[in-house]
């Protein structure tokens, strides 16, 4: 007697399949799960209440010789539980049928799996070409190592320094086996406590190399008390070279003088001191500058009668506003204001900016700049 083919065999058990589409090249299935909740993933509690919708696209077995696409309606549920640390997730699904985060179904990844078992990387991805499993040469590779993930024994040698997940924010621990020269945990914070936390089960460890912080020697000698605890030699060298640059850069303008090169001579500079070079002459002709209309303006306020910081407030003033509005009367005879227009508020003057709307900056170089009337 014969039988019906029946949709709901062409998709994974445990969707629904909402619409169908056929086209010459792949067969696009839209499914969603059957099952009203899901599980968190993190306190394991049924969650009935969704907060929203997302595609995820998946590749399944092929069907009469053309692709199958599955575009999956899956949800996000609210996780009700007051000590869950979780509050919005992502629907599970059983992992016989799709893991989290997977781009193709459990029963494709299985033949990805035995290619990659049987053929290798390249081979496999020709072969999977042809049997419709569009992988590179890397997708098999990738597939064994989750099936088969490589076990390596226990490190007696370890290296444990700190690392910066947000620069001068959050810092978390690093852990590598100094044997294989691998990463074997990263720790979510660098306190002592979780330190000695993860060391207390690694009991076989002879030797920690660290830096010399005050943090991690508490937790190894409370874990592993028989352990040997060596400065390594990265934080050895940095500290040395660090402490030998700060005392001949305080020391500089002494070593000069007693070796003789207290000029510099540019002949004898690499590149990049070279630029330095250029840029201390730069701001040295700035302030040579600067002081010679200080020392101008000092001497035209004596000559007036007034008694002002200006030499000091020239030496260190922000740039004119170009954009100033038209003085009035009472500010054209006072120079101080020509200075100080760029923050009246603090200097104590009238911010009549907004009663002024045209002003043409003067020069310093006039000698009415400095005269009263």
């Amino acid at each position: 007697m014969a039988q019906s083919l029946r949709c709901t065999g062409c998709v994974p058990p445990g969707f629904v399949i909402v619409e169908t589409a056929d086209s010459s090249l792949a067969v696009q299935i839209t499914v969603r799960s059957a099952a009203a909740f899901s599980p968190c993933p993190v306190c394991g509690e049924h969650s009935f209440r969704m907060h929203s919708r997302y595609q995820r696209l998946l590749f399944d077995l092929p069907l009469s010789g053309r692709n199958v696409r599955l575009h999956l309606q899956a949800r996000r549920f609210h996780c009700d539980v007051p000590t869950c640390r979780r509050r919005i997730f992502a629907e599970r699904f059983d992992p016989d049928v799709l893991k989290p985060w997977a781009r193709r179904t459990a029963r494709l990844d299985d033949p990805v799996y035995h290619l990659g078992l049987a053929l290798g990387g390249r081979p496999a991805a020709r072969l999977g070409k042809r049997l419709m499993v569009p992988i590179t040469k890397d997708t098999p590779l990738r597939a064994m190592l989750r099936h088969n993930p490589p076990v390596f024994p226990p490190p007696s040698t370890i290296g444990i320094d700190d690392w910066a997940w947000w620069r001068n924010q959050r810092y978390r621990t690093l852990i590598c086996d100094l044997d294989r020269h691998r990463t074997i945990a990263l720790l979510p914070n660098r306190e002592p406590a979780t330190t000695e936390e993860w060391l207390s089960d690694q009991q076989q460890v002879a030797i920690v190399a660290r830096d010399r912080s005050g943090a991690y020697p508490q937790a190894i000698l409370k874990a592993l008390p028989h352990a040997i605890q060596v400065a390594d030699r990265w934080h050895l060298m940095e500290n040395a070279s660090h402490a030998f640059l700060d005392a001949v850069r305080k020391s500089m303008r002494q070593i000069r003088v007693a070796i003789g090169a207290a000029t510099v001579d540019p002949t004898l500079l690499t590149a990049a001191e070279h630029i330095q070079y250029e840029g201390y002459l730069r701001r040295e002709e700035t302030n040579g500058v600067i002081l010679a209309l200080a020392i101008r303006a000092a001497q035209a306020c004596a000559h007036q009668g007034w008694v002002t910081p200006l030499p000091e407030t020239l030496l260190f003033r922000e740039p004119i506003n170009a954009q100033r509005p038209p003085l009035t009367p009472g500010e054209q005879s006072n120079p101080i204001f020509f200075y100080f227009e760029e923050n009246p508020c603090r200097r104590g003057l009238p911010d009549r900016r907004a009663e002024r709307s045209r002003w043409k900056p003067p020069s310093l170089n006039s000698p009415t700049t400095f005269t009263q009337g």
